[in-house]
């Protein structure tokens, strides 16, 4: 019964791991209006207010922003959004 038990847990702890796994998703915005060293900050900032964004750098040089989110959180949509109502439209650069 022990032997169920700890093989019960061990695949619940796969499938849980999994699924977090599968909603981490990470996009590049191209982002062409930025023009000076505050225009990064202020993208960044726009970007972390997003619900489910984890993780976000923002390149001056490379007009990009590479921001990693939770999918079952957001969407690239609202990422565009946000971007766009700091007034900085993007969009995802293709791979």
């Amino acid at each position: 019964m022990k032997k169920l038990v700890n093989l019960v847990f061990a695949v619940s702890i796969l499938v849980l791991s999994g699924t977090a796994a599968a909603a981490t998703q990470t996009v590049t915005l191209v982002v062409k209006d930025m023009t000076c060293a505050v225009c990064p900050i202020t993208v960044k900032k726009a970007l972390n207010q997003v619900a489910g964004v984890t993780r976000t750098e923002v390149h001056f040089r490379q007009k990009e922003a590479i921001v990693t989110f939770d999918s079952t959180k957001t969407n690239v949509g609202a990422l565009i959004k946000a971007t766009t109502d700091a007034g900085y439209p993007s969009t995802v650069r293709p791979k």
